[in-house]
């Protein structure tokens, strides 16, 4: 039993205390933040909000830029997403689940070409195109960068790039060493699964209704 914890969580033992507690309280919120969002609560950016600012302060800290630049989006996109989610369509309606337009479909695959080349030069620019890892993260950025404007907008297809995403992250956080953020991702995909689940319902709850 030793050897396995030793396995998954050695790398911790380099760690100051107070970085171990605010990686997990950045996943404590961030599990909050996701549930919000399975449930179509407004809660889903406040929670998710105070993740980001803990985990960018982390990233920066461990000099993983890709995943710093991740969340920084978060949060702006939080702000983004608390507004339309609140805000009046008409007299008694805020924005509803939606599917996406043409339109933001092709928004898409700009948001994830322009995050790809951003990325990149981000990157090359502080010497950390070094490796694989340095590919997989600018894929997982781009993939993030779509769903969390997706999500923002209350479209259902956010969950499909969410749980994309979060299966590529499992092992990818595990390799770079944190053990409890890739368990987090693990969580992430059930509830993201469960999430697309919910809003098909409810999209077609709504449908039914109009």
């Amino acid at each position: 039993m030793s050897q396995i914890f030793d396995f998954l969580f050695e790398q911790y033992s380099s760690y100051q205390t107070i970085d171990i507690v605010l990686e997990a309280i950045a996943i404590v919120f961030g599990f909050l933040s996701v549930w919000y969002s399975k449930q179509n609560k407004v809660w889903v950016f406040p929670t998710g909000m105070i993740s980001t600012c803990i985990f960018v302060y982390l990233l920066l800290k461990w000099e993983l830029l890709g995943d710093m630049m991740i969340n920084g989006y978060y949060f702006i996109m939080s702000v983004y997403g608390w507004y339309i989610w609140t805000r009046k369509i008409d007299a008694t309606h805020v924005t509803q689940i939606s599917r996406t337009t043409p339109k933001e479909k092709n928004m898409s695959v700009l948001i994830f070409l322009a995050t790809i080349l951003f990325v990149f030069f981000v990157y090359k620019a502080n010497d950390k195109w070094t490796g694989w890892v340095a590919y997989i993260d600018t894929i997982t950025t781009a993939v993030f960068f779509v769903g969390m404007w997706l999500m923002a907008r209350r479209k259902i297809e956010n969950w499909i790039y969410w749980i994309i995403g979060d299966l590529i992250s499992i092992p990818l956080y595990f390799y770079k060493g944190f053990t409890l953020t890739s368990f987090q991702y693990l969580g992430f995909t059930l509830i993201a699964i469960f999430g697309y689940l919910a809003w098909k319902k409810a999209l077609n709850k709504n449908l039914q209704t109009v």
